[in-house]
């Protein structure tokens, strides 16, 4: 804080030793230090409420950033939301209207996949084979059997 060394601390305690006198010296380094003490004390709570105040004012900056996105957020949930309604509604419109044939039916496909393999096999003069026999194979027969 200040630059003093020890020759000025010595120059000032010889001349407060005659000033004052070596009866109250005592007394008056005690009033010194205690004034002293009010001064830094006074400072530090000065210095606290400052840092204080700002972060407080950090703390309401960040709190209406949060609540300038939660708003942004909303805005757009409810628009997302109404672009949704809007096109379930226009959906459902479009489903209800006569004109607009039905989707094809596809489970018949497999068994057309079934009767060419069928017909496959008899042209080979393999034996149909059936996915779900319960037979087992001579390989595995063999296996088993080891």
């Amino acid at each position: 804080m200040f630059d003093i060394g020890f020759a000025e601390l010595l120059i000032i305690g010889v001349v407060a030793l005659i000033v004052v006198g070596p009866e109250r010296l005592p007394d008056a380094v005690r009033t010194a230090s205690a004034w002293l003490n009010r001064l830094r004390r006074g400072f530090n709570d000065i210095k606290q409420e400052v840092q204080q105040e700002l972060h407080n004012d950090a703390v309401m900056k960040d709190l209406k950033a949060l609540k300038d996105s939660s708003e942004e957020l909303r805005r757009e949930t409810q628009s997302l939301g109404s672009d949704f309604k809007s096109s379930f509604s226009a959906s459902k419109n479009d489903s209800s209207d006569p004109t607009i044939a039905a989707p094809a039916d596809t489970s018949g496909d497999s068994g057309n996949t079934r009767n060419k393999q069928s017909s496959a096999a008899e042209e080979s003069g393999a034996p149909e084979s059936s996915e779900g026999d319960d037979q087992a194979s001579p390989i595995m027969d063999r296996k088993a059997g080891d």
